[in-house]
């Protein structure tokens, strides 16, 4: 049985990773930072786990829960999107602090954790990034501060794939998907960027570590 850790899993695109991995039989770990989120990932067959990213002392422990395993798939989820109006304003320090420890500092601290169980099953680590982190093809300041963090999300990935060689390392856009974060508005569904996901992660090779693609498998611009 393939073992899967899915950090950030309470809802949204996290929820519906395992969701999906359990319907196809997999031994999924899947964190939480509430009790009402740990029961929601028990339920769906998950051994859940009690994690906030944004404390180190919560990242420490997640060494011991997991001590001894081999994780054929790992997935970096957890994502803050910050105050909805950052364009051309300030961030306050405990914005930046909020989406900078979520999306960057938690994936540089799991990754030293995780990525050595990975590597035991010569396996993935994936990490749900953002089109919007895209230098090249950037086309407003819209979300600024999350689209920096996102940016400096897939710099962490890139330089972990040289240290990691035995895990293939990749950041993934999910898309806009309708989640709490992306609206009623958003244009695919979690279920159907979820799938994309996976069928892209399926088909990964060692070669592909250190990419940036998206939910049908595109290669996007840095």
């Amino acid at each position: 049985m393939p073992t899967a850790l899915i950090i950030g899993a309470s809802r949204g695109i996290g929820h519906e990773f395992v969701r999906q991995l359990r319907g196809d039989g997999w031994k999924v770990f899947a964190t939480a930072r509430d009790d009402a989120g740990l029961q929601a990932l028990h339920d769906l067959g998950a051994q859940a786990l009690k994690l906030d990213v944004t404390k180190p002392e919560s990242m420490a422990g997640l060494g011991w829960q997991l001590d001894g395993e081999k994780l054929d798939l790992a997935v970096y989820v957890a994502g803050v999107y910050g105050p909805r109006k950052q364009e051309r304003n300030a961030p306050t320090v405990q914005d930046f602090d909020q989406v900078m420890h979520t999306n960057v500092l938690g994936a540089m601290q799991a990754i030293p954790m995780v990525a050595p169980m990975v590597e035991a099953a010569q396996g993935k680590f994936a990490f749900i990034s953002s089109g919007m982190a895209g230098i090249t093809e950037a086309s407003s300041s819209y979300g600024w501060l999350y689209r920096a963090s996102k940016a400096a999300l897939n710099m962490v990935v890139k330089t972990a794939a040289f240290d990691y060689p035995g895990a293939v390392c990749v950041a993934l856009c999910p898309g806009w998907v309708r989640t709490d974060m992306g609206g009623e508005n958003a244009t695919i569904s979690v279920e159907e960027s979820v799938g994309g996901l996976l069928k892209v992660i399926g088909g990964l090779e060692a070669k592909d570590s250190g990419s940036f693609r998206n939910y049908v498998g595109k290669h996007l611009a840095w």
